[in-house]
């Protein structure tokens, strides 16, 4: 079973799986996502009625009493396509860096734009230059809010969007009109998964490796010792697959007085959602119940980690050799603000993967720049360092860096 992982706004995604993304408190009380958020839905298929939905749109629409997996239109059986994951990424250009970690995730992109206000915003200028920065070409633009806007409006900041997205890696995307509210649309924006971001294909012959987005103690307060279970790690199959029963190890770890200590354990469950697999493959988002101590997994603590098969993750760095490429102007202002370049000493925020850490310019050298990192950190050797400086009191992105010390 083949599994696309796409990023997508809250409400959106509630409307086509039926989860709210956004489970924690200070998320609920403030209105906005700040750590990734992740929902799993399945993709069906009407061929008399050449029509797309999700299994929640289906449900939602079955009458008490009538059988499941009939097309709402023609009572035909409906077909299964495939299963897919959305990741719900941050819009506010506060939290790019949660953002950036979770494109490192993604096969594809749904870019959400709101009809009813001036396009671009500084967070869409910003979400489109992580795209570009981690080279994720397919991409849906959602316009949602069509409700709140007239049909003048509504073609207005069609025409605005079109302009802004002209010479960039979405010039060609589809814009398709939405209003979750209402589920105005969502057959069209289930329909384009299928066309525009197709499952990719993976090679699971590799080594495993497994990067961490968030880690559980799934265990209630007060458990007994006896009946414990193991913490659960939460993320993405980069490449290989990994069975129930596998033993792995996470990099870098556990942090000590001189350094940092990998960590192993044992695969006892695969979950994506409510179902439970044999074995994970690439392409998708799945949950690992291992036999990790759950303190070491609490609050996601685990956030960043590597997990591979004993012996074959990459090593654990504390600098690194980049190739910088700035960008021409900072991303996430009002204002349009020269990028400078990178001074000796200087303090940056460095995202790869799933990992935010400091970076300090340790040397510049003739055509790259040395970057010492805290902490260390153990990534795929062919990820993308985004770099963000702080300008005005925040961090905003200003470039990215390709790695030029790789064996």
């Amino acid at each position: 079973m083949e599994i696309s992982s796409t990023p997508i706004k809250t409400s959106l995604v509630e409307a086509l799986t039926g989860d709210w993304t956004d489970r924690h408190s200070e998320e609920q009380e403030r209105g906005i996502s700040i750590k990734l958020g992740y929902s799993n839905s399945t993709i069906l298929y009407c061929p008399s009625c050449d029509y797309y939905l999700t299994l929640h749109m289906l449900e939602e629409q079955r009458e008490k009493g009538q059988p499941r997996f009939r097309c709402p239109k023609c009572d035909g059986q409906v077909q299964f396509k495939r299963n897919i994951s959305f990741v719900d990424a941050p819009g506010h250009e506060i939290l790019m860096a949660t953002m950036l970690s979770g494109a490192s995730l993604m096969d594809g992109a749904c870019l959400l734009i709101a009809a009813d206000e001036k396009c671009p915003q500084p967070q869409t200028r910003e979400h489109l230059a992580a795209l570009d920065i981690a080279g994720i070409e397919n991409i849906i633009i959602i316009q949602n809010k069509i409700d709140a806007v007239d049909r003048e409006e509504a073609q207005k900041n069609y025409n605005q969007i079109k302009e802004f997205v002209k010479g960039t890696v979405a010039e060609n995307a589809p814009i398709i009109p939405t209003s979750a509210v209402f589920s105005a649309n969502l057959e069209l924006v289930t329909s384009a998964f299928e066309e525009f971001i197709p499952t990719p294909e993976l090679d699971e012959t590799e080594d495993f490796e497994f990067l961490i987005a968030r880690s559980f103690d799934v265990n209630k307060p007060g458990t007994d010792i006896s009946n414990l279970i193991g913490g659960v790690i939460g993320g993405s199959v980069l490449k290989g697959k990994v069975k129930v029963g596998d033993e792995i190890e996470i990099r870098p770890g556990l942090k000590r007085k001189d350094g940092y200590t990998s960590i192993t354990s044992e695969v006892v469950s695969i979950s994506q959602g409510n179902n439970f697999l044999e074995e994970g493959k690439p392409g998708g988002l799945i949950g690992l119940g291992t036999k990790l101590d759950p303190a070491l997994t609490k609050g996601d603590a685990l956030i960043g980690n590597l997990v591979g098969k004993p012996d074959t993750l990459p090593p654990v760095l504390n600098e690194v050799e980049l190739e910088v490429h700035l960008l021409d102007r900072v991303i996430g202002t009002e204002e349009m603000i020269k990028v400078h370049e990178l001074k000796h000493g200087e303090r940056l925020l460095m995202v790869v993967g799933t990992e935010r850490c400091a970076g300090t310019v340790k040397k510049i050298l003739k055509d790259t720049y040395i970057i010492e990192l805290n902490p260390p950190i153990c990534v795929p050797r062919d990820f993308i360092f985004a770099i963000s400086r702080i300008i005005n009191r925040r961090y905003r992105l200003i470039g990215y860096g390709l790695r030029v010390d790789i064996e």
